[in-house]
């Protein structure tokens, strides 16, 4: 059966978390109503009108970019300016305008990572880690029978959330003690007498985010009517996440043999590939940046990649980064080329996360939207 489009906008921010993209972006969906059914999804790189064509032509329900339409604010979408008509022309033809770009740039397998297995790279490590969402670890103290109880309903808010598990705790057997003064409705002993209760401390890790919804949980699920608890605030840590990646080849091949590695693993476009570097330099440690990647050309050099493969890359920045001793190689593509092969992926991610009888027909734009035509 056709999947709702809150449920599809949920897969996908997910996988590519919304608050993961930079405070200048404008990610998430764009336009659609949560309610609606989705049956087709089209995948592709820019909300561009020839884009929009296909959708429409295809009778897709909802476009899912990896550009925004609107990067900056705007006060209206009148008919009357091309991004207007374009908002326009997808509510009537009943498709929504879904957007994942910085938080797909950084994610694990986002477009950095789907960028290297188009070069048939193996797994890296990002140029620029970011610290994982901030974390705490909340402990309690329960009657033993009720452990099991209190520790689900963690769960279910959001605590006990570790990689690919779920439910994770610990647990250690103890005795908790406590007098109920006057005005107290003790579940457990009563006003005035010192009692002993044989208890569990149960602590688990949480998203800082969820807080508010597992100290809720918590004390509507425990016996008690004063639970005593900590929250602990850990300390923040590198994590998977980060702006491009760095992959090391098993043994060093020619640069020319790399960029032919290049142009065979990305689609082509008239602007063909760009290159700075001796074309018999052994390569090794290669460093790969889908869409703008010359903000990143200091700390290629200071990983000591071999090859940087990115684009756009501007000529002040990349004659500068070539002058200093020992620089990396620069690969530069077009950037919608560097993009492109994170949509296969985007959309074997939202066939895989939906759950039930939900399903939904996924189709990649191929398209070529890069706005250069011609090369001479």
């Amino acid at each position: 059966m056709p999947a709702a489009l809150r449920d599809v906008v949920k897969v996908i921010e997910s996988r590519y978390d919304p608050r993961w993209a930079e405070s200048w972006d404008a990610v998430g969906l764009v336009c659609g109503d949560p309610d609606a059914r989705v049956e087709k999804v089209l995948f592709a790189v820019d909300p561009v009108a020839e884009v929009v064509d296909e959708a429409l032509e295809w009778g897709a329900d909802l476009l899912i970019t990896h550009h925004p339409l609107f990067l900056r604010p705007v006060n209206g979408v009148p008919a009357t300016n091309y991004k207007g008509r374009l908002v326009h022309r997808l509510i009537a033809g009943g498709c929504g305008l879904l957007v994942a770009h910085t938080n797909a740039d950084c994610a694990t397998g986002g477009v950095s990572d789907a960028l290297a297995d188009a070069l048939k790279l193996p797994p890296g490590k990002p140029i620029e880690p970011r610290p994982c969402d901030p974390m705490d670890k909340i402990v309690t103290f329960v009657p033993h029978a009720d452990a099991d109880r209190v520790l689900d309903a963690l769960a279910i808010a959001g605590a006990g959330a570790i990689g690919d598990y779920d439910r994770c705790a610990f647990t250690t057997e103890g005795t908790g003690t406590f007098r109920p003064l006057p005005g107290a409705n003790p579940t457990i002993g009563a006003v005035g007498k010192v009692e002993t209760v044989a208890e569990t401390r149960l602590e688990m890790v949480l998203s800082r985010d969820r807080r508010g919804a597992v100290l809720a949980a918590l004390r509507a699920a425990h016996p008690y009517e004063e639970p005593a608890f900590d929250v602990l605030e850990l300390a923040g840590e590198v994590g998977p996440r980060g702006t491009g990646r760095v992959c090391v080849l098993d043994e060093p091949e020619p640069l020319s043999m790399f960029v032919a590695r290049v142009r065979d693993g990305l689609p082509a476009t008239a602007g063909g590939i760009r290159v700075a570097g001796d074309s018999t330099r052994l390569v090794r440690r290669i460093a790969v940046c889908g869409g703008a990647g010359d903000s990143l050309l200091g700390a290629v050099r200071s990983i000591g990649a071999d090859v940087y493969v990115t684009a756009d890359l501007r000529h002040h920045p990349a004659s500068e980064a070539r002058e200093v001793d020992g620089a990396p190689a620069l690969v530069d593509v077009a950037h919608w080329a560097s993009e492109w092969p994170w949509l296969a992926r985007a959309a074997q991610e939202l066939e895989a996360g939906l759950t039930g009888r939900s399903r939904v027909q996924t189709r990649v734009s191929e398209i070529v939207t890069d706005p250069w035509t011609l090369h001479i």
